[in-house]
């Protein structure tokens, strides 16, 4: 069994926080980047023959990975692969879809010779041992198994949706339905008989993208291939969106026990390190509920927070239900509330920005969502 994962497009859904950067490579929870929890659910299943699909600014995300090491990746015979758009024939083949992606880069399944192809996404939060889904696999001798889990009916309309029989055997499925049938919710996680992934990516043809949801999945039960459902119960959070990237933060600040990041057993969860100083706490400062990363100051009253790498908050500042990206520098007197500030941003002195619904800061917005007290 081999992955794929596959980093996305512009995520344009996420507004300024992907201007220059993939999704996958953007901070959550201060200290980790949401590509460190893919990654760690490799390590942690004994996969080691890893394909990244990258197309839109990879290289903050290659220059993190680098090798893999920070993952015990960086094997001799596997590891990490890059899999960047290239030329052929003169033409530059840009990624046209999710299996699209994996179709331009088929020939690394065949170099490995896999047996299985695991397909993933680099921008969702959860713990999953990929192993468990090629055991129900097996055991329902199928040529797809879907990662499943139950999402709130009232947002069932933003994923595929699975109906099974009462052995999990796929009966039906629909992408983003407007009248779901059920909220059972496709995860994005594909596990596909190689052979049966070749023959779908080669007789799937449309005239724009080629989506796994959207053609891939309906094509193979037309095609009536066996499709099993593995049903995950845990948590898991679709980072594709400004609000889920600010929930998933409040989750983990209310939940002390969030994924077992506490805990150095059971599917850990690793990231790589930066060698920064330890966090400052200043005379002046106060700090409550909140997860505060290496090499920050600060001055200014924190309460309930996620605070990255490098954040310096001056002396009366206040930062309320916030998520502030690295490097950021928040003005003396400032005040913030459901906000997310974004990487390297510089909020002035005496700035104020009490926002009702969350609400993404940035350089080039500064001045027009807040101002001076």
């Amino acid at each position: 069994m081999i992955a794929m994962i596959l980093v996305g497009g512009k995520g344009t859904r996420l507004k300024e926080i992907t201007k220059d950067t993939a999704k996958p490579a953007v901070s959550f929870g201060a200290k980790y980047r949401m590509i460190d929890f893919t990654l760690s659910n490799l390590a942690n299943s004994n996969l080691d023959v890893i394909g990244l699909i990258t197309q839109y600014e990879p290289f903050e995300l290659m220059s993190y990975i680098g090798r893999g090491r920070s993952w015990d990746l960086d094997v001799l015979d596997g590891g990490i692969f890059f899999l960047t758009p290239f030329a052929k024939n003169g033409d530059i083949l840009w990624q046209k879809g999710t299996a699209d992606a994996v179709r331009q880069y088929f020939d690394f399944v065949r170099e490995y010779h896999a047996d299985y192809v695991l397909i993933l996404s680099g921008d969702q939060i959860y713990k999953m041992d990929y192993q468990e889904i090629l055991r129900r696999h097996l055991e329902a001798n199928a040529s797809v198994t879907i990662a499943a889990t139950e999402v709130d009916p009232k947002e069932a309309s933003r994923f595929g949706i699975l109906e099974t029989d009462s052995d999990g055997i796929v009966t039906g499925f629909e992408e983003k339905p407007g009248n779901p049938k059920g909220n059972l919710a496709s995860m994005g996680i594909y596990l596909f008989n190689a052979p049966v992934l070749e023959r779908l990516l080669r007789n799937t043809e449309t005239t724009e993208s080629l989506d796994f949801g959207k053609h891939v999945i309906p094509a193979s039960l037309r095609e009536g291939d066996r499709l099993a459902a593995y049903r995950f119960e845990g948590y898991w959070r679709d980072i594709g969106t400004v609000e889920s990237l600010y929930l998933a933060n409040m989750d983990m600040l209310e939940d002390p026990d969030f994924l077992g990041l506490n805990v150095s057993k059971n599917l850990p969860v690793y990231s790589k390190s930066l060698n920064l100083p330890p966090h400052s706490i200043l005379d002046t400062g106060e700090v409550r509920g909140s997860v505060i990363a290496d090499g920050c100051v600060i001055g200014g009253t924190v309460d309930h927070c996620t605070i990255g790498y490098r954040t310096v908050v001056r002396p009366g500042a206040e930062l309320r239900d916030c998520v502030v990206l690295p490097g950021a520098v928040i003005g003396k007197d400032a005040f913030l509330r459901r906000v997310i500030v974004n990487k390297n941003v510089s909020v002035p002195d005496g700035y104020r920005l009490d926002a009702e619904t969350v609400t993404v800061l940035d350089e080039t917005n500064l001045e027009r969502l807040g101002g001076s007290r």
